[in-house]
């Protein structure tokens, strides 16, 4: 930021105020808004200044340090100069030293319309500009810019044309209702520059999409390229940021200044990308055996697939994205019936430690594997196939029994997850699966019961307990029947070692005995005796 003094001439004295001003590597100004004027102005001239005192002997000391720096300054040739309105219309003639103290007795409290709302830019060498352009913007604010036609017509089409409708006597032309008039001039100055994309480095994304908004206006070619140039090379950060990048340049796209490599950050040319992407993706993570990083990504890709769930998206894209999960289904389930296979030989065979611990680390590995794959598909409400392939297991099942509780458990989480889903409405499986799945499942899952309590941190005793007395009440009271009586004996020697399913066997037993549904429906009688139903049975 630099200073700018703005004179202004009251009853024959003279009054310099600094006002910070944005200055370009080129020397022309940034103009300040009306805000900058008045907050600056009011904090130079509090209300009941005291009495301007002589200088002493440090304050001379100082003057003179700053004269010293002010001969270091450039030649103000090189600048642009920066004057009011007001100072031409008062008193031109009086001269004007910068630097020079006030010498009034009393300085009046500031008013609002004497705050400086008039300010004139000159671009290029002093004197020489033949072109003024005036900048109408909010709240009686202007600015007037000594600009030169050759320079303007040379960079923008907007005004190449006003320039050829204006009189060539004193021409000036005017812009109304300008929005952003600090960025406009700052537009402006950027003709006159030779690297503009030099000018726009450790500009922040934000403001050069301002520029490229009023270069769009002004037809500023060369700077719409250099700031899709900035755009492209520059870090986005957050989506907001991103959001904002990708409308502006969408609303360039069909004008021909070569947007595809920004746009290239937010779309791919692939045809078919996502299904080998997605399928890669998951491989990677399925076959990691770094814990870790694996339960990271787990998280991060189940987060990712969930918000896509929310995102509307045509059906076949929805099916195909399906479709890669169950494939990464039977695979995992395909290993895992391998695994067990091999582990209940180990057992069997008496074979080495060494042989029964890489068969329990991969079982272990393929039933995480598929909980995660589940519970992505409950998510995608998408589970019904997996509840049927996981039904028709009874070779699992039944070498379930044959291992160790240590080795198999992870099987029984998988299940549990199931009757959970059911429960709560994720999935529906039809009526033959359920009855299957209890059938299949039910047993392995109350035998490793008393270790998913006390050596699984994830489970939740009383949200399965719910899930399985819920799935079960889902079946015909025949089958709720047979069910909960092989569950009582079950219960009965087990205790707290067994799920806790009273609740769901209290509303089994209020159907069955209570108040049971019969197919003949009894009409009530009416208590009005002049009014006879007649129930004819064809």
């Amino acid at each position: 930021m630099a200073e700018i003094k703005l004179t202004k001439l009251e009853q024959g004295q003279t009054k310099i105020r600094n006002v910070p001003i944005a200055v370009t590597p080129e020397g022309f100004w940034c103009c300040p808004s009306p805000v900058v004027f008045q907050k600056s102005i009011k904090t130079q001239n509090p209300p009941n200044k005291p009495k301007s005192s002589p200088p002493t002997p440090s304050t001379a000391c100082q003057r003179k340090q700053i004269s010293a720096a002010e001969k270091k300054l450039p030649n103000p040739s090189k600048k642009s100069s920066v004057v009011l309105d007001e100072q031409k219309s008062i008193n031109g003639d009086v001269p004007i030293i910068a630097g020079a103290s006030a010498v009034t007795d009393r300085t009046p409290r500031p008013k609002t319309e004497n705050v400086p709302r008039k300010v004139s830019i000159e671009f290029g060498e002093p004197g020489t500009s033949d072109l003024k352009v005036m900048l109408l913007g909010k709240q009686g604010f202007s600015v007037k810019l000594s600009v030169h036609k050759s320079v303007l017509v040379e960079n923008s089409c907007y005004f190449a044309s006003k320039i050829s409708e204006q009189h060539p006597v004193f021409p000036c032309l005017e812009v109304d209702d300008c929005e952003d008039v600090e960025i406009y001039v700052e537009t402006v100055g950027l003709m006159y520059c030779k690297e503009l994309k030099q000018r726009l480095i450790k500009q922040s994304v934000s403001r050069v999409l301002r520029i490229l908004k009023i270069a769009e206006q002004l037809g500023f070619t060369s700077c719409i390229h250099s700031c899709l140039e900035y755009l492209e090379a520059v870090p986005w950060v957050g989506e907001e940021e991103e959001e904002k990048v990708v409308t502006s340049i969408l609303r360039l796209q069909g004008e021909g200044h070569g947007v595809t490599g920004v746009l290239k950050r937010v779309s791919s040319d692939a045809s078919k990308p996502a299904k080998d992407t997605l399928s890669h993706i998951l491989e990677l993570v399925l076959k990691s055996n770094e814990e870790r990083g694996r339960r990271e990504m787990k998280s991060v890709v189940l987060k990712l697939l969930r918000e896509n769930n929310n995102v509307p998206s045509c059906s076949n894209s929805v099916d195909i994205c399906n479709e890669i999960i169950y494939s990464s289904c039977r695979s995992c389930l395909d290993m895992l019936l391998s695994t067990f296979r091999q582990a209940a030989e180990s057992e069997s065979t008496n074979k080495p430690n060494d042989c029964k611990e890489t068969a329990l680390k991969q079982m272990s590995l393929e039933a995480d594997n598929l909980s995660w794959l589940l519970e992505i598909l409950a998510d995608r409400q998408a589970a019904d196939e997996f509840a049927v392939m996981w039904a028709s297991q009874q070779e699992l099942a039944t070498l379930h029994t044959k291992l160790p509780i240590v080795s198999r458990y992870h099987v029984s989480c998988i299940t549990a997850r199931l009757f959970v889903g059911i429960g709560r409405g994720e999935l529906l499986p039809s009526k033959d699966t359920r009855q299957l799945l209890l059938k299949t499942w039910l047993q392995p899952l109350i035998n490793d019961y008393n270790w998913l309590q006390h050596g699984c941190r994830s489970f939740d005793r009383k949200v399965v307990e719910e899930g399985i007395g819920r799935t079960i009440l889902t079946l015909p009271l025949e089958e709720q029947q047979s069910v909960f009586l092989g569950w009582l004996g079950s219960f009965l020697k087990s205790g707290d070692n067994c799920p806790n399913l009273q609740k769901a066997f209290e509303v089994w037993w209020r159907r069955t005995f209570v108040r049971p549904y019969t197919e003949s429906v009894n009409l009530p009688q009416q208590s009005d005796s002049s009014v006879t139903f007649n129930v004819v049975e064809q």
